[in-house]
Formats: C-alpha cells, sequence, structure tokens
C-alpha cells in the first residue's frame, strides 16, 4: 500500500536511512558493496545490456562482482589508490559499470566523461580532477590526441582493433587478473564521485560526491522513482551525467533492482521496441525523449500502451502537454522531477507516496529535505512569490553537497543553498518552476517564465520544440521570442508564426505571448540535452547591435 507524502515527512528519521546500509557512514563504508557485494550469492539479475546490434546479455551481480574485482586489481597495480581518480568515457556497455564498480571497490573516485565530449571539454575536466587513468574506446579515443593530460589511457577494444601506442589492452589486463578483491572501507564524508555541472553559462565546475549521498540515492528511488522489485527498469539517461549515474546506475543496484543499458543513441523507434521486448514497466528520461516518443505518432505508442507502470522525468520542466498524451496514449503516469547535479533529486511528484499531483508542477520537498524559497535578502517566501528554490541545510539531513571542488567562494551562504532557479510556492505545498534566474523574462513590469511560454507552443501540433527567451525592447524592456522546431507536416510562414503568437496569448496570458516566432532546425543544448537559452539571448542582443 501506498505511503502519504504526510506520514513519510513526519515520520522521516536520517537513523533509519543509514540502517538500509550495508555499512555505516560513521566507522566504514564502500559503494561497490552497497551497490553489488551485499547481492551476491543470491542468484539476483543485475543489469540486462543491448547491444548497437540489439543483441542482448545479462549479468547478475555475482557476475558483476567477477568483473568488478579483475578491474579493481588492474586498477591497483596501475598505483591507483584510495581518493584517486579514475575516468572513464564509454558508451553504455558492461564493461563501464564494472569500471565503476571496480573504481568504488577500491575506495577511489569515479569520474565521468560525457561521450560526445570534444576534446576541450575533456581536457578541463581531466585538469581539475588529477585523474589518474581514463578508460576509453576506439570511437572517443581520437579526441585524447590533442588532450594534455597525465592520466594513463586504458582502451576497451573490439576484435580487429589496434591498441593505440601506449595505451593498455583493458579487457586483456581483466582476463589476466584475480577476481578477488577485497573492499576497502571508507568514511561518508569520503569522495566516491566526481561530477561537473553542465556549464550552461560558464566553465564546468568540479561537483565532489561524498558516499554519504547514497543515502539520498536510494531514497529518491524508493520514494520518487517508486521502484519495486518486480519492476523492469530503464533509465535512458546516459551515465555520463548526473542523473544517468546517479539512477541508471548507483540507484537501482544500491536496491538490488536490476538496471538496463542500451548502446545504441537513442530514437523513438528503438526505445518503443526495447519497451515491448523487454517489458519496462518503469521508465525515467528527460521531456526531450518524450517530446520524440510523442513525434513518432500514436501508432507507435499503441503498441507498448499498458506496458509503462511509472514514467519519470528529470532534466528540465515537463510540459503539461506531454503528461496528458503519455495518459491518452500510453496509459502511463508521468511525474516530473527536479534536481541538480549538485544535489540529485530534492522535489518530486513522487510515485511512491500518495499526494495530490498538479500539471506543470515540480512537486514536493522529498521527505529528507526542507525546501524554501528565498528573495534577494534571504528572506523565506510564502506562497505565490516568487523566489529562488533552496535548501534549508540545518533541516535537510539527506543533503551532501557542501561546495564546489577547489572553488573560491562558499557555495552555502547564510544557512542556505541557493540553486539559482526561479520558483514559487503554491497554496498546497507544492512548487511551480519559473525558469532559470536568468532565464526569466521581464517584460513592461511582468515576470515571465520561459517554461510556460514553451509549453503553450507544444501543444500545438505544429510544433515539436521549443524555446522563448527574453530581448531587448525599448518600450518593454524586453518582449517574448519563441525559436520553434515544426514538425515535419509543417512549414514556416508569417501566417503560421502569427497564429503560434495567438495561440499562447489565448492559452497563456496577452502579456506572456511571443511578439517574435523564429522556426529553426535546431535549439543549442549542453551535451545533456538541456537548452542554452543564454545562447539564443546573446544571439539576438549581438543582432540588435548589428
Amino acid at each position: 500500500m501506498t505511503r502519504s507524502y504526510a506520514d513519510a515527512v513526519a515520520g522521516f528519521r536520517i537513523e533509519d536511512e543509514i540502517a538500509r546500509l550495508a555499512g555505516d557512514p560513521a566507522s566504514g563504508i564502500n559503494a561497490y558493496v552497497e551497490c553489488c557485494g551485499r547481492y551476491t550469492g543470491q542468484n539476483r539479475l543485475a543489469l540486462r545490456a543491448i547491444s548497437a546490434g540489439g543483441d542482448l546479455r545479462v549479468y547478475s551481480f555475482d557476475d558483476l562482482a567477477d568483473m568488478s574485482g579483475r578491474a579493481g586489481n588492474f586498477l591497483k597495480n596501475l598505483g591507483v589508490g584510495p581518493g584517486d581518480v579514475v575516468a572513464g568515457m564509454l558508451p553504455r556497455i558492461p564493461e563501464l559499470v564494472a569500471l565503476i564498480l571496480a573504481t568504488w571497490r577500491i575506495g577511489a573516485v569515479y569520474q565521468p566523461l560525457f561521450t560526445a565530449f570534444g576534446p576541450k571539454a575533456i581536457e578541463h575536466r581531466l585538469g581539475y580532477s588529477g585523474a589518474k587513468l581514463l578508460v576509453t574506446n576506439p570511437a572517443n579515443r581520437g579526441k585524447l590526441d590533442e588532450v594534455e593530460t597525465s592520466a594513463r589511457i586504458a582502451s576497451i577494444l573490439a576484435p580487429g582493433d589496434a591498441l593505440p601506442a601506449g595505451d593498455i589492452d583493458f579487457r586483456a589486463a581483466l582476463a589476466a587478473a584475480s577476481p578477488e578483491c577485497e573492499p576497502l572501507m571508507r568514511k561518508g564524508d569520503d569522495l566516491f564521485m566526481m561530477m561537473s555541472t553542465s556549464g550552461t553559462t560558464g566553465l564546468p565546475k568540479g561537483v565532489p560526491v561524498p558516499l554519504f549521498a547514497l543515502l539520498a540515492f536510494s531514497a529518491y528511488m524508493r520514494e520518487s522513482i517508486g521502484l519495486r522489485a518486480d519492476d523492469v527498469f530503464w533509465n535512458i539517461a546516459d551515465p555520463g551525467w548526473a542523473y544517468g549515474l546517479y539512477y541508471a546506475i548507483t540507484g537501482p543496484l544500491q536496491l538490488g533492482i536490476a538496471t538496463t543499458f542500451y548502446e545504441g543513441a537513442f530514437n523513438a523507434r528503438s526505445t518503443y521496441d526495447i519497451i515491448e521486448r523487454l517489458g519496462v514497466t518503469s521508465l525515467a528520461g528527460s521531456p526531450t525523449a518524450y517530446r520524440l516518443l510523442m513525434a513518432e505518432g500514436t501508432e507507435a505508442a499503441a503498441r507498448v500502451k499498458g506496458r509503462l507502470r511509472v514514467v519519470s522525468s528529470a532534466g528540465e520542466p515537463l510540459n503539461p502537454e506531454v503528461i496528458r498524451w503519455f495518459d491518452a496514449h500510453l496509459a502511463a503516469p508521468i511525474h516530473d522531477h527536479y534536481g541538480q547535479t549538485e544535489n540529485g533529486m530534492m522535489v518530486n511528484n513522487h510515485h511512491g507516496l500518495a499526494h495530490s499531483v498538479r500539471p506543470g508542477s515540480a512537486g514536493f520537498a522529498m521527505p529528507g529535505y526542507r525546501i524554501v524559497v528565498l528573495d534577494e535578502a534571504g528572506n523565506e517566501l510564502g506562497p505565490n512569490q516568487p523566489g529562488i528554490l533552496s535548501v534549508d541545510i540545518a533541516q535537510s539531513p539527506l543533503r551532501w553537497f557542501d561546495g564546489y571542488h577547489q572553488a573560491q567562494t562558499p557555495a552555502i551562504a547564510g544557512g542556505y543553498y541557493r540553486t539559482g532557479d526561479t520558483v514559487e510556492f503554491e497554496p498546497d505545498g507544492s512548487i511551480s518552476f519559473i525558469g532559470r534566474a536568468d532565464d526569466v523574462i521581464t517584460s513592461a513590469g511582468y515576470r515571465i517564465g520561459p517554461f510556460d511560454v514553451e509549453s503553450a507552443l507544444i501543444e500545438h501540433p505544429a510544433v515539436n520544440e521549443a524555446a522563448a527567451v527574453g530581448v531587448p525592447d525599448p518600450q518593454r524592456t524586453e518582449i517574448v521570442k519563441a525559436f520553434v522546431i515544426l514538425a515535419a507536416s509543417h512549414k514556416g510562414s508569417p501566417e503560421l508564426a502569427e497564429e503560434l503568437a495567438q495561440h499562447v496569448k489565448k492559452r497563456l496570458s496577452a502579456h506572456a505571448y511571443p511578439r517574435e516566432v523564429e522556426f529553426v532546425t535546431e535549439l543549442p543544448k549542453t551535451p545533456s540535452g538541456k537548452i542554452q537559452r543564454f545562447l539564443l539571448r546573446k544571439a539576438e542582443v549581438e543582432k540588435r547591435k548589428g
């Protein structure tokens, strides 16, 4: 029976969360033990891995224990020790999981590198982490020729691949190593991941993740994803980013529940194929991916309608139109979840807890967090007063982020961590997302959230994707401009632009509609798929100066 949200909040005790662990953050804990070692000897499935060609292989926790033990001894033989950083730049293949678990097993720190990164992005991240080893594959190895790094390089080769000069053959090294590798126990404050911010407004910053964060990761999987022992779980996010590493690998394995990997690139057709083939019951991903599933059409969705028990969305606000479409054509409840690399998921429409769910709402604070809305002076605000979403440090026992790696300025001030996102409380205690603080549009004295404009736009059948930004205007300070990617069956025209503007005006409000609409074929995004509105604004400012 599903617990009520109110009961979960009232009954939350950090001692209960600690008791769920195999170890103790105060006296000794190891992330490999929490995510694999504690489940060996039970014949439990840990990983379903589908290759780019469609071949399915399954791995038990015992299989991952064997692979990670060999990889752990390989790392130790290279001189990698507790606290050292090991980087991985790999597609979603079983060896990636083995590498991550091996790094944790010997007390080292894992750093993900997204496979779409170019040389400069790789060099920046390896530079601040000081990684001792980077494991990659031939598809990504060429980028490293332009990277200055002291890290050793190991390559995972396919049959027929030649080993680059100076590299270590990862698979050969594992085959020669012993699977017996004693886990090194650490303390809760010791690091086990080195992440990076997405860099939407500047150079990415290092985000150290301590072992204590495991408490928050498992709570999210249990309360917000609502993961059950009988679920077939698939988080389609890439483990090169926080949502994929935290909740496609760490979270489900920590609960002893199998995760799913698909090596190929995302597309709607293969996603529907895998849901049908594996019988996926719990799906997690981003609104961008879900909009692409919608764009594939209702016929494609019909074959898996009713298969998905729950769907979770993160990375960007979830548009209400996506919620309605999933309900109508997939018979699946899709809930919006909010978080950051720095804190994990904090505000959610919880699948595992009973509470009201309002379309367009980010949800309620996850038990273990006290979320507040602050004004510029640091005062806590009440309902329907826009401000910055913040974490009350003293009253958030699951919070684990204390500051950026090698930061010159503190990330926490006055007892609060400020996310930089503009939100407001609703009278029922839920939180409505308005936008990034630097994305909010100020027009004729009104504050306009780009998310609302974008949500209204994608409700129109002609629109696949949209981004809204404020552009300079001498009379109104700013006006709303929309950049729209059209569905394949529509072509841009002045008439359609006006139709879209009027659609938003009628659907949203008379002051928040886009006074300019530009049709584009793509939108600038971070490698993790977040729209970089600041680039659109910057280009518009420069255009108007000219």
